[in-house]
C-alpha cells in the first residue's frame, strides 16, 4: 500500500489531480472484476430502461436526462450501454456483457465488495489526509471503457453535474482495475484547471416539465495540448478535484479498461444542491465515509 505524504497533498492541491499507484492491491482489483462478472451475469434490464450512455450534450439530455432509469439510479445498481448496441426494437446486437459501458450509481452501497474497497483505510487515511471531516459518499461507478466501442468522454468538470455550495467540496477516487493506457483509453486532465470555476451546470427540471434535466452555460473549448495523459497501473488511483477538467479518448485497442470510481463530498459547511440530479433518498441517505 502506498504511503500517503504532504507532499502529494500539495501536489493534488496545486494540479487538481494524483497519481498514486499501487493505491490497492491486484487481488483487490480481481475481487471487484469477479463480482461484476457475477452482476452482468444476473443483469436484467427492461426493454424500455435500455439506456445508452453518452457524454455529447444534446444525446446526454435526451439519452440520460429525459429517462427516469437514470435519474432514479442513484440508490441502485443499474446498467447504461454503449451507443449502437440496441436495434430498433431494444435487442442487444452483440453480447450483453461486451455492451454496458458502465455500472452505477449505488455499488458503494449496495454491493460489499464495493463498499469494502470504498470504505478501505488507504481511502479513509487518504481523505483525512485531505483535511476532510465529514466526508459522505455520493455515488460509485463501475466503467468498462470496451475494446474497440468504449466512447470518447469529452473534456468535463465533475462538478457540473454534482454541484456543492461552495464550490471546491467534490473529490472523485478514480482506481484502475485493469491497467490504463493512452491505447485503451486513459484519464487526461489539465493542470490547475480547478482554479477557473465551472462555466456550466447540468440541473434538474421542474416537477412535470419536459426535457427532465438541461444544462445551463456552455463548455468551454480545450486545447488538446493543455492536456496530460494519466496512464495508471492495474490498482492505481487518480484522485480529481470536482472542478478539474479531464476526459478520455475512445478505446481503439483490443483491451478493455476497467476502473472502479466514486465520488465523496465533504459534507461540513457544505450545501449539496437540491438542483442536481442525484439527490440522497430515504432508501439510501449519503453514508458517511469514515468508519
Amino acid at each position: 500500500m502506498v504511503l500517503i505524504t504532504q507532499e502529494h497533498i500539495r501536489k493534488f492541491n496545486e494540479d487538481g489531480f494524483l497519481v498514486l499507484e499501487r493505491f490497492i492491491t491486484s487481488e483487490d482489483c480481481d475481487a471487484m472484476h469477479m463480482q461484476i462478472q457475477e452482476i452482468l451475469n444476473s443483469m436484467d434490464v427492461p426493454i424500455h430502461c435500455r439506456t445508452e450512455f453518452s457524454t455529447e450534450e444534446e444525446e446526454q439530455l435526451r439519452a440520460q436526462g429525459n429517462a427516469d432509469y437514470f435519474l432514479n439510479s442513484g440508490d441502485k445498481i443499474c446498467f447504461f450501454f454503449e451507443k449502437g448496441v440496441f436495434d430498433e426494437q431494444g435487442n442487444f446486437r452483440i453480447p450483453k456483457e461486451t455492451s454496458v459501458n458502465k455500472i452505477g450509481h449505488a455499488l458503494h452501497a449496495k454491493d460489499p465488495i464495493f463498499k469494502q474497497v470504498t470504505h478501505s483505510p488507504q481511502v479513509q487515511e487518504l481523505a483525512r489526509k485531505l483535511g476532510l471531516v465529514r466526508p459522505l459518499i455520493v455515488q460509485s461507478m463501475y466503467i468498462f471503457k470496451q475494446p474497440g466501442i468504449g466512447g470518447i468522454v469529452t473534456p468535463h468538470q465533475d462538478a457540473t453535474f454534482l454541484h456543492t455550495e461552495p464550490l471546491g467540496r467534490l473529490i472523485g477516487f478514480w482506481i484502475a482495475v485493469e491497467d490504463a493506457t493512452e491505447e485503451n483509453g486513459c484519464l487526461w486532465c489539465i493542470p490547475r484547471s480547478h482554479t477557473r470555476g465551472i462555466s456550466r451546470r447540468m440541473i434538474r427540471s421542474s416537477p412535470g416539465s419536459f426535457p427532465r434535466t438541461q444544462i445551463i452555460g456552455s463548455e468551454q473549448n480545450y486545447p488538446d495540448e493543455q492536456f496530460v495523459s494519466l496512464p495508471v497501473k492495474k490498482g492505481g488511483l487518480v484522485l480529481i478535484h470536482g472542478e478539474v477538467v479531464h476526459k478520455s479518448e475512445v478505446n481503439s485497442s483490443e483491451r478493455s479498461r476497467h476502473a472502479y470510481t466514486f465520488h465523496i463530498v465533504e459534507s461540513q459547511d457544505t450545501q449539496w444542491s437540491p438542483d442536481n440530479w442525484l439527490q440522497p433518498t430515504t432508501e439510501l441517505p449519503f453514508p458517511p465515509l469514515y468508519t
